[in-house]
């Protein structure tokens, strides 16, 4: 019996580490687990790690996956699990752009 949803959201930062850039914030119903990767590859196996052995129903990854590697992570998480893509209009995308240039996000390599 399932006792809680569990989601994960997954998103690129340049310096990010995922195994020091997590958290979990749960109610009751629900469990959502929040994981910051530098790149796709670290992208595709925390996807893995997650559905594999903690049992992640549903991911919602970041704008800045392709269709590629969203492709590389509906294969390993498997049947049943939800991958969904967060994207914005095109105002909303300029406006999170401007702030990434802004404070270097792109210069620090990937």
């Amino acid at each position: 019996m399932v006792r809680r949803f569990k989601a994960a959201f997954v998103a690129h930062v340049p310096d990010a580490d995922p195994a020091k850039h997590r958290c979990v914030i749960k109610t009751s119903l629900y469990e959502l687990k929040s994981v910051l990767v530098k790149n796709d590859n670290e992208a595709v196996e925390v996807c893995k790690e997650l559905a594999r052995r903690e049992g992640v129903h549903a991911f919602i990854l970041c704008p800045g996956f392709t269709h590629k590697v969203i492709a590389r992570i509906v294969d390993v998480v498997g049947e049943g699990v939800s991958v969904n893509v967060a994207r914005g209009d095109g105002p909303s995308n300029e406006a999170a752009l401007k702030i990434m240039r802004e404070i270097g996000w792109f210069e620090k390599g990937t």
